[in-house]
């Protein structure tokens, strides 16, 4: 049990590097680091005038999945970065010093019969399903009613939840797990990297007065996936790591960034800073 204790902690610790290094070899075909790239964004007015193109306001053109497909393609190269690394030891650091909680924390948050009804809506929230769903839906309006805005976020939670749900199900497969229930493929959790990788994608493109309610929904359902002894407390702050930088991969150059946020070390442990940098 030891063993199997330290194995886990020392995976969680070297998790990014792993990761990092998967992918890395993509990133090396590019003309310069995709972390000093700006990758520009669609102009809406460009966006607009190719809308206007299509012969109906009905008309959906099976190019735009095709285009869609290809940024998908281009997000998978953009994924070495220093903020990528930056989150994925942010979220080992994060399941790391979960892990000692795990068990206690899944009690306290399991036996409580109103807990149930509290969070009984977490699974379907969070699932892959209604989060892509939600997604195709939001994308398909927007190129459908020629509104670039709406489409160009529905594009961005596609290919961002494309991303988070590739790497947790490498992770899954790779440390196979044991959940609180006893079921397989516990770490990291889908449903938490889903539903961050969708509160990402709207903060960067909305601001903060919609990005702040959508981290709030996403923090319900990784509280729910512990709470139905489907997760850990490590399982679901990996997820969000996971699901973050999905969000912030294919939302580059998107928004006004207002926060900058790094890892710190603090006395006795470890920390995230947010610092102010202004409108860009």
């Amino acid at each position: 049990m030891q063993i199997r204790k330290q194995s886990f902690l020392l995976w969680a610790q070297l998790t990014c590097l792993c990761v990092f290094g998967a992918v890395a070899p993509v990133a090396a075909q590019t003309a310069a680091p995709p972390s000093l790239v700006p990758v520009p964004r669609e102009d809406p007015a460009v966006v607009a005038s190719a809308a206007s193109t299509e012969s109906a306001p009905g008309h959906f053109s099976s190019n735009a999945f095709r285009d869609l497909f290809g940024q998908t393609i281009g997000d998978f190269g953009r994924l070495p970065s220093k903020d990528t690394l930056t989150w994925l030891t942010i979220g080992a650091v994060a399941a790391t010093i979960g892990h000692s909680a795990d068990r206690p924390v899944s009690r306290s948050l399991s036996t409580s019969p109103a807990l149930d009804r509290v969070f009984a809506s977490g699974q379907t929230l969070g699932g892959a399903q209604f989060q892509l769903a939600g997604a195709l839906a939001t994308y398909t309006i927007g190129r459908v009613t020629h509104s670039p805005k709406v489409a160009l976020v529905g594009g961005d939670l596609l290919r961002a939840h494309i991303i988070s749900q590739t790497l947790t199900a490498a992770v899954k497969i790779s440390v196979g797990r044991t959940r609180p229930d006893g079921t397989p493929y516990s770490f990291p959790s889908g449903h938490s990297a889903s539903t961050f990788a969708t509160a990402a994608v709207l903060q960067r493109d909305l601001g903060w007065k919609v990005g702040i309610p959508a981290y709030a929904i996403a923090t319900y359902v990784a509280a729910s996936r512990i709470e139905e002894k489907r997760h850990f407390l490590s399982d679901v702050a990996f997820g969000a790591a996971i699901g973050i930088i999905a969000g912030r991969t294919v939302t580059v150059g998107h928004g006004d960034r207002k926060f900058a946020v790094a890892p710190m070390a603090t006395p006795g442990g470890a920390g995230v800073s947010f610092t102010w940098v202004g409108q860009r």
